[in-house]
């Protein structure tokens, strides 16, 4: 599944992997998210409901554009530096195009829609 993601004036493009948990995901677009700094390494946001980590691997190694899904917090998160393998992290998709749009501390509000 292919996605679009509305940055202010920049679009980012996505993909979204074929695996249950980007499915849950998928089906609660199109959502608009304000996506916040975590740790100078990846944005996050809380979503409306938890995602199932059905048939999901322990963990997850991100790397820049990573979007993913931290069981855990139930909240999504896009990185934007590479991070080292979390338990609970899930793995939904990769920013294909317009990563530099997620390039800032501040927070962005973000439109995620299937395209």
């Amino acid at each position: 599944m292919n996605l679009r993601i509305q940055v202010g004036d920049k679009l980012a493009k996505a993909v979204l992997y074929n695996n249950p948990t980007s499915q849950d995901f998928a089906a609660l677009l199109p959502i608009t998210l304000t996506l916040r700094d975590y740790n100078s390494t990846e944005k996050v946001s809380d979503l409306s409901k938890r995602l199932t980590t059905q048939s999901a691997p322990n963990g997850y190694s991100a790397s820049v554009g990573d979007l993913t899904y931290y069981a855990p917090w139930g909240n999504l998160a896009l990185f934007y530096k590479d991070f080292t393998y979390a338990t609970g992290l899930v793995s939904l998709g990769k920013i294909t195009n317009g990563m530099e749009a997620f390039n800032t501390k501040e927070a962005v509000i973000v439109k995620v829609e299937l395209e």
